[in-house]
């Protein structure tokens, strides 16, 4: 992907930085999640309690019902964002963690140890156009739940 380099005046540059989370986003990231850019896709690899999903600052998550489990909306949580273009798959997670005051370790194990993926395997899986993989696998674990995968995840 090529970047540019572009001048902001401080209101502008304040704004961002209100917005970013410390630590996890870039100026690009930040403007990815606040501007309507989810139909752009970008590259997997490019840095840049099951409530109704209306967590803290979720205008950037997806909307789930109170029924799917945890494991299933954090997955898909994740999927969502890297999605979008606005985050990579460790900056997703650690989002998700956050916003669900839990550690990133947890989230991560819900897509690796719980799907018997690596990290790799699930960027890979992340990384195809219609995620066909991804979703079978996702089937097959939450059983009953392909109505709320497939509308994610389309």
């Amino acid at each position: 992907m090529q970047y540019h380099q572009v001048e902001v005046d401080s209101e502008v540059f304040r704004f961002v930085k209100e917005h970013a989370e410390p630590l996890v986003d870039t100026f690009n990231s930040t403007l990815r999640r606040l501007l309507p850019l989810s139909n752009l896709r970008t590259k997997v690899t490019q840095v840049s309690g099951t409530e109704d999903m209306k967590l803290k600052s979720n205008s950037e998550l997806p909307t789930l019902t109170r029924q799917t489990p945890s494991a299933l909306g954090q997955i898909l949580e994740v999927i969502h964002l890297v999605r979008r273009g606005a985050y990579t798959r460790q900056m997703a997670t650690n989002r998700v963690a956050k916003l669900r005051n839990i550690t990133p370790q947890a989230v991560l194990d819900k897509y690796c140890r719980q799907l018997n993926l690596r990290a790799d395997d699930f960027d890979r899986l992340l990384a195809q156009e219609d995620m066909g993989e991804l979703r079978k696998i996702l089937k097959t674990k939450f059983q009953g739940y392909s109505e709320v995968i497939d509308q994610i995840i389309a």
